[in-house]
């Protein structure tokens, strides 16, 4: 079996460094044990693993347990009087690590082996490191499975069901590439179990299974929200610029893009007036890129503890990035960072801190999330938010011209299964003057009330009656939509041509 690579090598290299104690951060207990067993082999070290509920296999000492000892004391004084050219290998020992006899014991061994041919390994999925071993011990951060570790394990799948004449083992080198772009975010046996479920379910190799296994992982940690692939592009109207832009970005997450020496994208902010589409575009093109769409609530993100906010927002990101390829919709950004430019009395800066810890990531992430933020008040956003480098690109999307409201129209009476070409689309369109694609789908639900109230199909006269009781935004935030545009003029990318109304 493929292990991770880096995260091995750098353990190997600590062990011969005759580090004493390492903290491996993962949840892959089998995966981190294969690596360590391994380099036991290479090093000529004995692996002795322990938990709570076996104790060591095998045992490292001879003698009797002392019972009055706690399990997890009685494991460091095994290691203690343990034989060199030894590691230990702790599992789930982190929740000990609060009591201070633990602690103690800790650091009189971090002394005893410094330099001895012996390496305690500590390993939990979370990192929960008290600031009196800081100094003691070295943590690593031993990855989720990467590419090629999810390929071997996809050959296993194809190679185990290859002979079934009812299943179609068959994937060609685009679906292969996507399988293993999809699978990444997941641990080995989570990939195991997915492709084991799409060859059960579908008969085949499917990315929805892999999507809703994901879409499992993200539910239980309550600080993302999985959005499901429902929208398309052509379910948005106008926005021509933004549309070819994203297109020509499509397969920029591919091997064939890396290999041709393209960076991932990093995002887009989307600044512009309510209800003209910018959110519907975000989840749209999730589907069009066939990737999975989180949403970053920021309200989730501040809790009432000393120290919540922080550690939530970079277990966030963390998820963000396991699940990567994906896209990240932050709504209404300047909402979830109201205030940062303030005194920062209110909360004591956690607001400050929780954004500067956004800025960063956005600034310097690597991992291939791509970051869609959507904005109506350009006003409350820092200036911080829009320096280059954060975004590829900040799009300013204004009130639909005349040519778009026709295409609104005629997509939003498509989905209601409305045939455009009975309605005059030009007449509702100069009706509609001033109105953004939301209250152009409100004047259609408006009207669909009004003819089914009535016993009768609806029809162009209902639609026109409902535009004329409409006051739409641009009527009652003239001034403030004014600003807006006069604003994003010299500082973002249009959406669309405006070919006028």
């Amino acid at each position: 079996m493929i292990l991770d690579v880096g995260a091995a090598q750098e353990i190997e290299i600590l062990i011969r460094a005759k580090y004493p104690i390492l903290y491996v951060v993962s949840w892959e207990e089998q995966r981190v044990e294969q690596a360590l067993q391994r380099i036991g082999v290479e090093l000529s070290r004995t692996v002795y693993s322990w938990t709570l509920t076996a104790g060591f296999k095998p045992s490292p000492s001879t003698r009797e347990p002392i019972n009055k000892l706690p399990a997890e004391l009685e494991a460091l004084a095994q290691i203690h009087e343990g034989p060199e050219r030894s590691i230990f290998l702790l599992k789930d020992f982190h929740p000990y690590m609060k009591d201070y006899r633990v602690v103690r014991l800790l650091r009189d061994l971090a002394a005893q082996l410094r330099g001895k041919a012996t390496t305690m390994v500590i390993m939990g999925p979370t990192l929960n490191l008290p600031s009196d071993l800081e100094k003691d011990i070295t943590v690593v951060d031993f990855g989720l499975p990467g590419p090629e570790e999810i390929e071997a394990i996809l050959d296993q799948a194809i190679d185990s069901v290859r002979d079934n004449p009812k299943v179609n083992a068959k994937v060609e080198p685009a679906l292969r590439e996507r399988l293993i772009q999809s699978a990444q975010g997941l641990t080995l046996e989570e990939v195991e179990s997915v492709f084991a479920r799409s060859l059960v379910e579908k008969r085949a190799f499917d990315l929805e299974a892999i999507l809703d296994e994901k879409k499992g992982i993200i539910r239980k940690t309550g600080l993302l929200e999985f959005y499901p692939a429902m929208d398309r592009i052509k379910d948005v109207g106008g926005m021509e610029l933004l549309k070819e832009w994203l297109d020509r970005r499509a397969k920029s997450f591919t091997q064939e893009a890396k290999a041709f020496g393209l960076p991932s994208p990093r995002g887009i902010l989307l600044l512009g007036v309510q209800g003209c589409g910018k959110s519907l575009l975000a989840k749209a093109v999730a589907a069009e890129w066939n990737l999975p769409m989180l949403k970053l609530d920021v309200g989730r993100i501040f809790g009432s503890l000393v120290g919540q906010s922080e550690e939530n927002i970079r277990k966030a990101i963390k998820i963000a990035e396991s699940v990567a390829p994906c896209v990240l919709w932050a709504d209404e950004l300047e909402k979830g960072f109201a205030g940062v430019g303030g005194s920062g009395v209110s909360d004591s800066g956690t607001t400050a801190r929780v954004f500067a810890t956004f800025l960063t990531w956005m600034q310097e992430k690597t991992a291939p999330v791509f970051l869609i933020a959507t904005a109506n008040d350009v006003s409350a956003l820092p200036p911080e938010m829009l320096r280059k480098g954060r975004f590829d690109e900040i799009f300013f999307v204004d009130l639909p011209d005349r040519e778009e409201r026709v295409s609104i129209f005629g997509i939003h009476l498509r989905k209601r299964d409305r045939d455009p070409a009975n309605f005059d689309l030009e007449a509702l369109a100069t009706a509609t003057r001033g109105f953004s694609g939301a209250e152009i789908e409100q004047v259609i639900v408006g009207a669909l009330f009004t003819a089914f109230d009535a016993g009768r199909e609806v029809s162009q006269e209902d639609m026109l009656e409902e535009a004329k009781a409409v006051v739409p935004l641009s009527v009652m935030m003239k001034e403030e939509i004014g600003h807006l545009r006069e604003w994003a003029e010299m500082r973002t990318r249009p959406s669309s041509e405006q070919h006028g109304d």
